[in-house]
Order: C-alpha cells, then sequence, then structure tokens
C-alpha cells in the first residue's frame, strides 16, 4: 500500500510514520473504541473478526502489506463494531489518526487510492459472506490459504489449526479434516503451526468462485498483491 503512493504523497506521510513490531495477537482497533492510529503492516497479517458470544470469533476481512486498519476512517468514522488484531505477527508502520485525516482532507489522490483499497475491502468481505453461507468448508480453506499467500513471500504459512478454525468458523475437526483432503491432493503439506504451498494453482482450482473477485478489483485499480514494495520507505527498527 505504502509503495502504491505518489512521491509527492509519500512525502506528506513519511514524517508521521511510527515504525511499529506487531508480535502476534496485537490488538490494531478494539470494537467500539476511538482508532487512534492508521496501522500499515509491511509484515505479517492482520484479521477483522466479529465476536458471536460465548468466546465464539468468525473473521469477515483479512489484510496484509496490500492494506491499513481500518478503512472506516476515510470514511468519517473513528470505531467499528469488530476487532481487528494480529493472526500472524510482523511489524509495519502507524501514523496517528489526526495527522492521517488531516492529510487526507489535504491530498485527494491519496484519498483516492485509499477509498479504492476500502472499495476492494468491501468486496473480499462480501465474498467472504458468500462463502461463508454457500461454499464447503474445503473450498473456503482453500480460498484463506490462497489469501494469506497473496500478502507475503515464500510459500510457508505459520498458521494453527486453532487459529483456522475461528478464521472459517467451523470447528477444529472439521479444519484437519479439510487440511488432509487438501494435502492428500497434494496442493499443501501441513505441519505443527505451519502450513507449506505446494500447488497455487490446484489451490485456485478448489476454491473456485469463492476466491478471485476482490484480487482482480485490487489489482485493477491498486496493484498486484504479490508487488513488494518497490520505494524504500524508513527503516523498520526493532526495540
Amino acid at each position: 500500500m505504502l509503495a502504491s503512493l505518489s512521491e509527492t504523497d509519500l512525502a506528506q506521510v513519511r514524517p508521521y510514520l511510527e515504525p511499529v513490531d506487531l508480535p502476534l495477537n496485537t490488538v490494531l482497533i478494539e470494537a467500539g473504541q476511538p482508532v487512534a492510529h492508521a496501522t500499515f503492516i509491511e509484515a505479517g497479517l492482520g484479521s477483522v473478526i466479529v465476536s458471536a458470544g460465548e468466546g465464539d470469533r468468525v473473521e469477515i476481512g483479512l489484510f496484509g502489506r496490500d492494506g491499513f486498519a481500518c478503512p472506516a476512517l476515510v470514511l468519517g468514522s473513528d470505531r467499528v463494531p469488530q476487532q481487528t488484531f494480529m493472526q500472524v505477527g510482523g511489524h509495519g508502520y502507524r501514523i496517528g489518526a489526526e495527522e492521517f485525516r488531516a492529510i487526507i482532507d489535504a491530498s485527494p489522490s491519496f484519498r483516492g487510492l485509499l477509498l479504492r483499497y476500502t472499495h476492494t475491502f468491501l468486496i473480499q468481505t462480501a465474498q467472504t459472506a458468500h462463502a461463508n453461507a454457500t461454499a464447503p468448508v474445503q473450498e473456503r480453506l482453500a480460498r484463506w490459504l490462497l489469501m494469506y499467500h497473496d500478502r507475503q513471500d515464500g510459500d510457508e504459512l505459520m498458521i494453527t489449526h486453532e487459529f483456522l478454525s475461528m478464521m472459517l468458523g467451523t470447528r477444529r475437526s472439521t479444519v484437519t479434516l479439510a487440511l488432509q483432503l487438501l494435502e492428500g491432493a497434494r496442493l499443501i503439506q501441513a505441519r505443527r503451526g505451519r502450513i507449506r504451498v505446494l500447488d497455487r494453482a490446484g489451490l485456485e482450482g478448489t476454491a473456485g468462485d469463492a476466491y478471485g473477485p476482490a484480487e482482480a478489483e485490487y489489482e485493477r485499480l491498486i496493484a498486484p498483491l504479490c508487488r513488494r514494495a518497490d520505494r524504500p520507505l524508513p527503516h523498520h527498527h526493532s526495540d
């Protein structure tokens, strides 16, 4: 996302970017609370979840280096009813919500880019709702793995069965069976806490119509999802 900014917009944003470590389970946005920062993930994966009661949580959207938390800031809201947290640890940059809104107001091109991203994110959440309502768990799992794969380098995906069951809104035993089916088809290799993608094209075939529309729209309006940053940003420093 940051690499997609024009030189002019990057010059406006850069002074306010604060490098941050984003370990696993870091809460970026708390449900119903004022949003303090816009956070751009450079490595890792963020998840937007809805709490369904009794401790159940279901993912409705995810993002990595392709986006930011949270699009509601662009739409004029300072809070949302869903929590956003890091389901895969990493690092990135954050900018204060007040400064973020000021730059949006001052730069039509920056606002336009963020609105295009918001549009693609809304399509993704609609696709998730459709997949959760109609697609078998094997297809939904293939779609989710592809979405994770899109947002990181390499074929190794760091994720547990417990997290996958939450992401897909299903029982852990159901996730285990779906993983076994994908592994039996030699599309993935599953190990404790990690999954290796062996056959990307095969996963896309398994996901079917559940995967693709949001990704195609992102590429049409912004950039290929797999694009690496081609412009240096301030170096990230770990504490």
